[in-house]
């Protein structure tokens, strides 16, 4: 007799039986892209629970994850809390972007975000935004509760710069 060959996806679709190599690798990638959505949502549940837990007042938060973009809406008491959620966000593994549609009661001046670089200390950033290092303090106050101590901050995380004027 000796070897045989067909065409392997054809008896799937003749027989009604089995998948094809395309049929299995879209049912993969659909299992993957339900996993991330779930993952996507869970995170969102966690950053809104983060937020609540650190007592920043907002209003009907919203938080949207997709791929690694994070669109947050809701009505935020001021300025700063609005930001601090946004540096919540924007500071967890796996965001890469945030899509601030957030609105606020109190207007306020808007702070600058300052991307932390390796060898960076508050007194260093406050030295080169101020132009004195010793402002530092109002840094760390600024990026209360996220930062719990003056020493500790890292390479990749943003922190809120207020304005002084």
């Amino acid at each position: 007799m000796g070897l045989f060959t067909f065409i392997k996806d054809a008896g799937a679709k003749v027989f009604g039986i089995g998948k094809t190599s395309t049929e299995k690798k879209a049912e993969a990638h659909a299992k993957e892209v339900a996993r991330e959505a779930a993952e996507d949502r869970q995170a969102e549940k966690h950053l809104a629970e983060v937020i609540s837990d650190l007592g920043l007042e907002v209003e009907n938060l919203h938080i949207a994850i997709n791929d690694d973009i994070a669109t947050v809406t809701g009505l935020a008491a001021n300025q700063t809390t609005k930001e601090k959620i946004v540096l919540v966000i924007g500071n967890s593994v796996g965001i890469a972007a945030v899509d601030d549609n957030m609105t606020v009661e109190i207007q306020e001046p808007e702070a600058i975000f300052h991307t932390v670089e390796r060898g960076d200390s508050l007194s260093k950033i406050a030295k080169k935004v101020y132009g004195d290092a010793m402002k530092y303090p109002v840094i760390f106050e600024a990026n209360k509760p996220m930062l719990t101590h003056p020493d500790r901050i890292y390479p990749g995380q943003v922190l809120r710069i207020p304005n002084l004027d």
